[in-house]
């Protein structure tokens, strides 16, 4: 059954909210006067911003700027973290929605501040955390979605070919060889121009086709031999790993 989550009201320049969603959760279409940044601390939460699709899974975050078209909805249970931020604050960060990369002390400063209920930062040691927190926002790497593409003329075989058949098993360096390159060379390319190692790219994009077989009724088993795994324990360790949850819990 699906919920219909309303926009609430940001209470101050800087604010934190972290909730558990049950499965079926949607968060109407708005826009908001302030920006937001939100990710997953288990599960992932999909957005729809001016049109685009973010998947914000734990490690990366969706940033959101003021005055912006979006919505957001949850297949699963998902435990999600969200940034409330004045536009004021929000100097040097991107001026379209975009993919953040978060840093262990991100997450911990967002982890203290959950323990101890902190929703907006009072005292003057947690005014100068928060304020921490943002300058680590700006520093954090960007992405234009979870899974980046590029036309680079080495890097756009191997990424059309693997996004026509997500269970193509070639290796890095078997792509090198049929591309007339070093496996080096190519690594420095999906690392350089991507941000990820290709694997971690590989992994990001089996991710994402999963999450369309789930939404079309496919058992675990099915996706795993879609997707190129020799064993549904392989697919779910995959899964758990970009998640932090099990891909059956999408399929209840």
């Amino acid at each position: 059954m699906k919920t219909t989550i309303a926009a609430g009201e940001n209470p101050a320049p800087l604010s934190f909210r972290t909730e558990n969603y049950e499965a079926g959760g949607i968060f109407e279409e708005r826009r908001q006067p302030w920006c937001k940044v939100g990710y997953a601390v288990t599960g992932v939460m999909e957005a729809r911003v001016e049109g685009r699709r973010f998947l914000c899974p734990p490690h990366y975050a969706t940033w959101i700027p003021a005055d912006t078209l979006h919505a957001c909805h949850n297949r699963e249970n998902v435990k999600f973290v969200s940034i409330y931020i004045d536009r004021d604050l929000c100097g040097g960060m991107p001026e379209t929605a975009c993919t953040l990369a978060l840093s262990p002390l991100i997450k911990a400063i967002l982890a203290d501040f959950a323990g101890r209920s902190i929703t907006v930062p009072e005292t003057e040691a947690d005014q100068r955390l928060a304020l921490v927190l943002v300058d680590q926002l700006l520093k954090a790497p960007r992405r234009e979605s979870f899974l980046p593409v590029s036309d680079d003329d080495l890097l756009q075989p191997v990424i059309a070919a693997l996004q026509a058949d997500p269970s193509d098993r070639r290796s890095l360096s078997e792509w090198a060889r049929s591309l007339k390159t070093t496996e080096k060379t190519l690594s420095r390319r999906f690392q350089g121009l991507l941000g990820i190692s290709f694997n971690e790219w590989r992994q990001r994009l089996k991710l994402i086709s999963s999450l369309s077989l789930i939404e079309d009724g496919r058992s675990v088993q099915s996706i795993a031999q879609v997707l190129g795994y020799n064993s549904s324990s392989a697919f779910i360790a995959m899964f758990r790993r970009q998640t932090g949850t099990s891909p059956t819990n999408f399929t209840t």
